[in-house]
């Protein structure tokens, strides 16, 4: 439709054809290259998918004349090159397709209609957990044990490899999805059988999937169902977003991390409201910086709430490329492409449009930690111990708790520790996010180097670990001898995975957790992660920090966050002399001195060369093969989902929702992990009660993110998080509520199903920021079939809004200044909402009739938070999956 096909030459000499951007502004298109580079990337796709069906010429002219301020309506169709998933969402994922295929065939189709389209790179890294630390064997120990409990999941998986040709597993002990993604997956630019040369670009069923970002490679995390409607062939589509352009200056002065840098813009973006919007880092300040230390900035963007967020190509983009194993030939391709459209370099300040700019000198950030329950909550490390002390100021004072005595299963000789408010009981240098950047974790052995020859040590009553994102960390570990001083500290390998990070820290000893749980102490996890919401990292652990790894090794060194590190000795040395933070932190020299160490390609190629061979736990998994899955009804962890049972070819009506109940009412910030727990099962728990009427004891529950497979879990685990508060049971913490707002407190999961006996309707009621965090499906498939037709919230994060039009469920939103306090709700009430069943059109407004249990009316208007014409065609076919599955059958 746009004669826009040009050549490049790469390689010495090679030529490749492009889509042409520049091109595209010369025929009068629009000013395309005075737009964002992130914007300008997604145009490409827009303009070389252009065929007249899934993607409209009109949808290249709107997006080629974006402006940076007017209002989003435009709904923009986005092809993405490849699709990455982790296995606690990519399971289910499997699943859902799996079914999908089941239902084809029960239609008299071919069940190989329901294929990915585009290649699909599931890494395992979310179902290692730290069972054994601190020991030379806890890597093989762990594996073992992951194996054992995921069984189950794993021979699902390589079914999955054999049924779906595009379909390919990085199996467990590798690394960390978005770090293997970086390291390994990512390609720069990819060539289609025509020799047409374009952008990877991608989605992942991560919310961390940004972390690409920090390459120039456009790409966000989404939902499993949303992203199996893009391995199927649709466009993932979304509004024509804001950009958000951040201008870096100056440079980090010495001591201060990239880690204090991302807190510290995740501070600065999270206030600058930049939820659902693009993020675009540029400037002399964002070209200084290194690819990893870019990388670990774009990580974070679902923590300050941003769709991406992006950094241009560059020569730094190059030059990792290379030193991360690249071929020569692989990536001139990549540079010579970016510039044949006029995309490469680092803009400077003033030169692109954007919605909005910010800026920050890079010169006034400072150490810092963040918590103790929300990633964007800095603090200054200067002020952690007054921050921590205001934490505790209404809780009495809980200190000098009596000697304890280790478990019976335990090494640790506790006998003459105590344990206070404030202490550490969990130190991790974990995650992405910072395992993935050389310079922290050299950073990290450097410390632990000085602290061993200071002969500083670490307290019983801390449980430390490592767990890298890739076998690559290691490598330059040991290859400069830190990882032995990091092994004396107890800072053992225990697992190439997201470990604590995600919530698998492990068992605390037995001593220990008895000890916090019988004086209701706040004891306090640090960790190197990107979050830290409430009953995340350990279900007793209230308090929880992020922090870089060298201020890992630090706070575990000093034992406690209520002491200020940069002005209290961490310990007494050998030689009987206090030591403080600033005897042990390197300087930057001595960090350059090392990094070459991670930068050896020879090391990247050999270690992500044959992988799979080499781990002989992943080769012993059998599984069955054919098209369709051989469901097993015995298995707890895999089984046949309900969405398709009464699958028809018709999409449904939409209907008002009429004598609706409340199942909950909650306040500010639920996160994803307070909707659908990803850690620990309670035996006394719905979950836990299912489990072991299915004969799995308690030992074996394993988490809830690895049973996600098995939808009969996974809606009991829904609201099941311990410290949800739901506002119609006050004072109470946990899954309960009370049923037509009265009586004694009962499990969420029952009442929901007393409800649906009934044939009641139910909602949710929420404040602001609601579904926060992971993008976690299961928070929408959960809520979807609890019976729930519509949550009612001041506002919502971006990923689980649309995974609840995706699962069927209404998301509504409050007007400024409304909310459920504001109405005076106390669950007593009745609701209908009306307005729907005389069809819906984007961000319409409702009306929210509320029946109190006097019998008194209020009329609140409320805006339907379904906002694109394909996500109303979503809800009335019942979910993005009924929708999808009714078009390949169509067309089949």
């Amino acid at each position: 439709m746009f004669d826009v096909i040009r050549e490049f030459t790469y390689a010495g000499g090679k030529s490749g054809k492009y889509c042409s951007l520049p091109e595209l502004e010369k025929i009068g298109i629009g000013p395309v290259s005075k737009l964002p580079v992130s914007i300008r990337i997604v145009l490409e796709s827009v303009l070389r998918n252009c065929d007249g069906v899934r993607v409209a010429e009109a949808d290249v002219k709107t997006l080629a004349n974006w402006a940076a301020n007017e209002e989003r309506t435009a709904e923009i169709p986005f092809v993405v090159a490849r699709v990455v998933l982790q296995d606690f969402t990519g399971v289910p994922l499997l699943v859902d397709l799996a079914a999908m295929r089941d239902a084809a065939a029960k239609l008299g189709k071919n069940p190989k209609i329901i294929e990915p389209l585009v290649p699909v790179d599931l890494v395992v890294d979310h179902s290692i957990q730290v069972d054994v630390s601190e020991r030379g064997d806890a890597l093989q120990k762990n594996m073992e044990i992951e194996f054992a409990r995921n069984e189950q999941r794993y021979q699902f998986l390589k079914w999955g490899m054999q049924a779906f040709d595009t379909f390919s597993v990085v199996p467990p002990g590798i690394g960390i999805v978005h770090q293997v993604n970086l390291e390994y997956l990512a390609k720069g630019v990819l060539v289609d059988g025509e020799g047409v040369f374009y952008p990877d670009t991608l989605v992942g069923t991560d919310s961390h999937t940004t972390m690409i970002n920090g390459l120039g490679i456009v790409g966000w995390g989404v939902g499993g169902i949303e992203a199996e409607a893009g391995m199927l062939g649709q466009p993932v589509y979304f509004l024509t977003p804001d950009v958000v352009g951040v201008t870096l200056t100056g440079s980090l002065t010495p001591g201060v991390t990239a880690t204090d840098l991302v807190l510290t813009l995740t501070e600065l973006l999270r206030a600058a409201k930049v939820v659902g919007k693009f993020v675009e880092f540029h400037g002399e300040g964002a070209a200084s910086l290194t690819l990893t230390d870019r990388a670990t900035i774009a990580n974070m963007a679902p923590e300050y709430g941003a769709t991406m967020g992006f950094f241009p190509v560059d020569e730094e983009s190059c030059r990792y490329l290379t030193n991360t194993g690249r071929t020569t030939e692989q990536v001139d391709a990549f540079r010579q492409y970016f510039k044949a459209q006029g995309l490469f370099g680092m803009p400077a300040a003033g030169e692109l449009a954007y919605s909005e700019l910010l800026t920050l000198d890079l010169s006034t950030v400072v150490p810092s930690v963040a918590g103790p329950k929300r990633p964007q909550d800095r603090i200054a490390l200067t002020d952690v111990k007054e921050k921590f002390e205001d934490l505790l100021a209404e809780q009495p004072k809980r200190f000098a708790i009596l000697p304890m005595a280790g478990s019976p299963v335990s090494d640790r000789k506790l006998e003459t520790e105590s344990l206070s408010n404030g202490d550490v009981v969990i130190a991790a240098i974990t995650s992405c996010t910072n395992t993935s950047n050389p310079s922290v974790m050299l950073a990290a052995g450097l410390v632990a180097k000085k602290a061993v020859e200071h002969g500083l040590t670490i307290r019983e009553t801390v449980k430390t670990s490592l767990g890298p994102g890739s076998r690559v960390v290691t490598d330059y570990l040991t290859k400069t001898g830190l990882q032995g001083y990091l092994d004396t500290l107890g800072f053992q390998t225990v697992g190439y995975g997201c470990t604590t990070c995600i919530g698998n820290s492990g068992p605390l000893d037995a001593a220990i957790e008895k000890t916090v749980v019988d004086n209701n102490l706040t004891v306090a996890a640090v960790l190197s992660g990107n979050r830290n919401f409430e009953a995340r990292v350990h279900q007793n652990v209230k308090a929880n920090f992020l922090m870089s790894p060298p201020l890992v090794v630090a706070y575990a060194l000093a034992g406690s966050v209520s002491i200020d590190l940069t002005t209290a000795p961490l310990g007494t040395g050998s030689d009987g002399s206090p030591v403080y933070l600033k005897d042990i932190w390197p300087t930057p020299q001595e960090v350059a001195a090392l990094i070459g160490s991670a930068e050896d390609p020879a090391v990247f190629q050999k270690l992500y060369a044959g992988f799979a061979e080499q781990n002989p736990l992943w080769q012993e998994i059998s599984s069955s093969t054919g098209d369709l899955y051989a469901w097993d009804d015995n298995s707890t962890y895999i089984q046949h989902p309900p969405y398709f049972e009464n699958f028809g070819p018709d999409a449904g009506v939409a209907a008002d929702v009429l004598g609706a109940r409340p199942l909950a009412i909650l306040g500010d910030s639920v996160t994803t992990d307070h909707i659908s727990p990803a850690g620990a099962i309670k035996a006394s728990s719905p979950a836990g009660r299912y489990l072991v009427e299915h004969g799995v004891d308690a030992t074996d529950f394993n988490s809830y993110g690895s049973r996600r497979g098995n939808d009969r879990v996974m809606v009991r685990g829904t609201f099941a998080n311990v410290r949800i508060k739901n506002l119609m049971v006050p004072g109470v913490e946990g899954g309960v509520t009370k049923i037509n707002g009265a009586g004694e407190p009962v499990a969420i999961y029952d009442a929901a199903m007393e409800y649906k006996a009934a044939g009641i309707p139910l909602v949710i009621l929420a404040g602001q920021e609601y579904g926060t965090g992971s993008s976690r499906d299961w928070a929408a498939k959960g809520t979807a079939l609890q019976g729930v037709k519509a949550v009612i919230a001041q506002s919502f994060e971006r990923i689980h809004r649309s995974n609840l039009v995706g699962m069927g469920v209404l998301p509504c939103q409050f007007p400024d200044g409304v909310s459920a306090a504001t109405l005076g709700l106390d669950g007593t009430e009745t609701f209908d909402l009306t307005g729907v069943a005389g069809g819906i059109t984007p961000r319409m407004g409702l009306t929210l009739t509320i029946t109190k249990a006097d019998g008194s009316m209020t009329i609140q208007p409320v805006v339907l938070r379904i906002d694109t014409p394909i996500e109303v065609e979503y809800y009335l076919h019942g979910g993005i999956l009924p929708y999808v599955l009714r078009q390949l059958v169509a067309r089949a």
